[in-house]
């Protein structure tokens, strides 16, 4: 049961976030084999002047050691 939130900066339309979502969900599909009827996908969207504060300190920098995918910005660089 694949929950995958998505936090960007707003700008995309709204077909290019639906396409993201079709794309995360066909890969868990067929990277781990979920079936697409246990996958959700939510996408918030989040200012550029609140990314450090909501996004990068509360979630990215406590789990740095943890991400298979690290930022190239903020202190992980």
């Amino acid at each position: 049961m694949p929950h995958v939130i998505v936090k960007l900066w707003p700008g995309p339309s709204e077909e290019q976030k639906a396409r993201l979502s079709d794309e995360i969900a066909r890969s868990l599909a067929q990277v781990i084999g979920s079936k697409d009827s246990s996958i959700s996908v939510d996408i918030e969207e989040v200012a550029p002047d609140d990314w450090m504060a909501r996004v990068y300190e509360p979630e990215i920098a406590p789990r740095l050691g943890r991400l298979y995918k690290k930022p190239g910005y903020g202190a992980a660089r």
